[in-house]
């Protein structure tokens, strides 16, 4: 379902009273500001590795089961995968892990990106099995095929675990574009809405919207802070008064963040990929929520993409949309931050025969990690099965593939999803809990 009413999307983006603007404005952590003192000892629940590795995440997802793994890093040795033939597409070897590795050239781009010159040296590129050739089992993908507590989704889990930490307004996650129903998210087994960037344009940016003048953050500052006697009167603390004295922004910050946001969200013109990152960028920013998850064609359900023409297209375009996305955070300083994931339903068949087309392959999908809790590398790889090729096994150690491997790849999906869960800190004999089976594969993180 999609949200149009304004009134529905401010609340939902920005809870009653719209609280999250108003953490926005003072830089003070939205439960504070709801609970007062009492949230500053839930803060305080925030410590060890999960305080300091806490990060925001942009998810790219598809139901399309885009072709991603035919070209990708670890695809291009074995001659028996077909590839495009388009000069844009040529062989190209990148730095990953140490080594160079053969990928289809418009990877090479994430090696330049403008402002954020090591992107290459935190990308992983993970060969997996998602066990399913249809469409709207996308939903079980993203819950690892239903190997996480509840059937709960990836995101979600993610989402959970960090709200706390990074102190959003929401711990649900937010899709701002899916190309189907089945690109969806859900939240403790609830159906999310999705919101449209046009959407969160005209609500903010309008006339009446709350970044619409210069000095609505300035104004809605200082009017917060006025009611917050209580907590910066006689009831606090001296260590309490100093932390918030610490978190408070300036009205001249208040005034810049009014203003960058108010810039990109008003060069919002569609629903596009370009504007699905925009809008990504500025929830994150505005600490709405821990992740967001957005739709970037990657070549989609090309049975009948004759010479990979899209797919060939497609491959350079989505890929200058990460690089993109990744030079925005970098603009905002967020590169540290933010991680970006994919997963998808499925991958498509690499063989002789889909000159003309590629159809489903449940065997293999290829996921990418970049951000810095990640190690640069290829994590297993592909091999003939059946009459076409999928995942093979790998070391949970190095992420190695290997024949004997403890990494199946009917395990590789769950051995993702807890190795991300990992990445930010989360208690091993928690991510145990939150998900069955699989491994973390040390190889991956740095």
């Amino acid at each position: 379902m999609t949200i149009s009413r304004r009134n529905v999307l401010m609340s939902t983006l920005f809870g009653a009273g719209y609280v999250g603007l108003r953490a926005l404005a003072t830089g003070i952590p939205a439960g504070v500001l709801l609970r007062g003192r009492a949230a500053l000892a839930e803060g305080a629940a925030c410590t060890g590795a999960l305080a300091s590795k806490a990060q925001y995440f942009i998810l790219q997802t598809s139901g399309n089961g885009d072709p991603i793994n035919a070209n990708a890093p670890g695809t291009y040795d074995d001659p028996g995968i077909l590839h495009s033939a388009d000069p844009a597409m040529q062989k190209t070897g990148i730095p990953l892990g140490g080594k160079s590795v053969n990928a289809a050239a418009p990877w090479a781009q994430l090696g330049s990106v403008p402002g954020y010159p090591d992107v290459l040296a935190r990308t992983s590129f993970w060969h997996l099995m998602t066990n399913t050739p249809v469409h709207p089992k996308e939903p079980d993908v993203l819950s690892l095929l239903n190997t996480t507590k509840a059937n709960e989704m990836l995101p979600s889990l993610l989402s959970a675990s960090l709200a706390g930490c990074l102190g959003t307004i929401q711990a649900q996650p937010i899709t701002v574009g899916a190309s189907s129903p089945s690109e969806g998210l859900k939240f403790g087994g609830q159906a999310l809405p999705i919101l449209p960037p046009l959407a969160l344009k005209q609500t903010l940016t309008n006339p009446g919207g709350a970044l619409a003048g210069l000095t609505n953050l300035q104004t809605l500052r200082d009017h917060t802070l006025s009611q917050l006697n209580d907590v910066f009167a006689g009831g606090a603390t001296k260590a309490e008064k100093a932390y918030l004295d610490s978190l408070i922004q300036s009205r001249a910050q208040a005034r810049s963040i009014n203003q960058d946001l108010l810039d990109a969200l008003t060069s919002i013109a569609d629903n596009s990929v370009t504007s699905q990152i925009t809008a990504a960028v500025a929830l994150i920013r505005m600490k709405v929520t821990p992740v967001v998850a957005l739709h970037i064609p990657f070549g989609g359900d090309n049975h009948f993409d004759a010479d990979f023409a899209t797919e060939a297209a497609q491959t350079v375009t989505g890929v200058a949309a990460i690089a993109s996305l990744l030079g925005q955070l970098a603009d905002a300083q967020l590169q540290d931050q933010v991680s970006f994931l994919s997963l998808n339903v499925f991958g498509r068949t690499l063989g002789p025969g889909n000159g003309a087309g590629r159809q489903h392959n449940q065997n293999h999908q290829v996921s990418i990690a970049i951000g810095k809790p990640f190690r640069s590398g290829v994590i297993g790889g592909v091999a003939r099965v059946g009459g076409d090729y999928g995942a093979v096994a790998f070391d949970a150690a190095s992420g190695n593939a290997s024949p004997s491997g403890d990494v199946l790849p009917t395990q590789s999906l769950a051995s993702f999803g807890k190795t991300v869960l990992a990445s930010v800190g989360i208690d091993r004999a928690v991510i145990d809990g939150q998900i069955t089976g699989g491994k973390i594969v040390g190889g991956a993180l740095a």
